[in-house]
């Protein structure tokens, strides 16, 4: 076992529930932690299950959800996908890539999340911030996530996929951010294209 595998801990979102995962994530498109924490919490106080968002009106969606932005088009997402949840998936939230990229409003990113998130199975999540690590840091030269992904799947030992989503999260939010990165504190700075290229 490695000093990483020993130490660290993987975040949980929403006890790990599959079905309050993927509502989370999609509340979380195009907004920041804090707006998704606050309107996640919001909703699951009312509504707890695909059943009751489904049969909930779009309008107490909406009410609940304003934080995250969007929220006219995320609370309209949320039902459709619960009532396909019901209606296709027996009312749980399908465990295989191929099935999560079924649903409306979601992508590899969310697919990827639901995966790791949700299932503690092995995937790469490409967010905003591992996208621009992977890149800064020379892993990768990329220009998409899905590009991101496919490039990380083939570096990256497939033990440590459910880990790097959390870790370059935690790392791009703290340390490595969009702008103005701590290059002083970073501990991979000597190992890193972007600061060297400065």
């Amino acid at each position: 076992m490695t000093a990483l595998e020993d130490e660290y801990t993987l975040r949980s979102f929403e006890g790990g529930h599959p079905f309050r995962v993927l509502i989370r994530t999609i509340l979380s498109q195009r907004t920041r932690d804090e707006n998704t924490d606050h309107a996640s919490a919001l909703l699951f106080s009312k509504f707890r299950t695909p059943e009751e968002i489904a049969q909930a009106d779009i309008e107490d969606i909406e009410k609940l959800i304003v934080s995250a932005g969007f929220y006219h088009v995320k609370a309209a997402r949320i039902k459709e996908v619960s009532q396909i949840l019901l209606d296709e998936f027996e009312g749980k939230v399908p465990d295989t890539i191929e099935e999560l990229l079924t649903l409306p409003g979601v992508g590899r990113k969310t697919a990827n999340c639901v995966l790791v998130y949700g299932f503690k199975k092995p995937a790469i999540c490409v967010d905003v911030h591992v996208h621009r690590i992977s890149n800064r840091m020379g892993l990768v030269e990329t220009r998409t996530p899905e590009q991101t992904e496919d490039e990380l799947k083939k570096l990256v030992p497939r033990k440590y996929w459910l880990e790097i989503n959390d870790l370059m999260v935690q790392f791009g939010q703290t340390i490595c951010r969009p702008v103005n990165p701590l290059h002083d504190i970073c501990p991979v700075s000597d190992l890193c294209k972007f600061y060297l290229e400065l």
